[in-house]
């Protein structure tokens, strides 16, 4: 025989471990499986389920479905807002690879101004491919050992 009020009182135990939204739902899963597992135990001739089976079968339903949140893939749309209400979509905060990265330019014009005429015609040099003469690799080799000692 069924006993649904043992059932309910389980299924309230082990409803408070799912998410505030499936509560109700975890707790018809429970009720509804203590009762397949009593109707089965009936078929086969057995008695009633103890309290510590019924226990387990909760806690193997509560086990179904977080293993099945789990295994939920969320999809979100580049098109969805962010939640700062600035209206901003997913979409504009990508990376774009073609973009300048102003920081690092601003950084490369500060420190090219503070560089050493000789040493930006070295390097305009290097870019075009011109080889340089013994002076030039000098003076390119001194700066980098200054700026080496510099760094350490």
């Amino acid at each position: 025989m069924l006993d649904w009020g043992e059932y309910i009182t389980i299924a309230d135990r082990y409803q408070h471990k799912a998410r505030t939204q499936d509560r109700e739902d975890l707790s018809h899963t429970i009720i509804l499986s203590l009762a397949d597992a009593q109707l089965k135990l009936d078929n086969n001739g057995g008695g009633q389920l103890s309290d510590v089976s019924m226990l387990r079968i909760a806690s193997y339903e509560c086990q179904k479905y977080w293993r099945q949140i789990k295994r939920q893939l969320t999809i979100l749309s580049l098109n969805n807002e962010l939640n700062d209400g600035d209206g901003i979509e997913l979409i504009d905060t990508v990376a774009d690879d073609k973009a300048i990265d102003l920081d690092a330019w601003l950084d490369a014009r500060t420190w090219l101004l503070g560089c050493p005429k000789r040493l930006v015609v070295i390097a305009s040099k290097r870019l075009k491919g011109i080889t340089l003469d013994n002076k030039d690799k000098c003076y390119l080799q001194r700066f980098r050992q200054k700026e080496q000692k510099s760094l350490v």
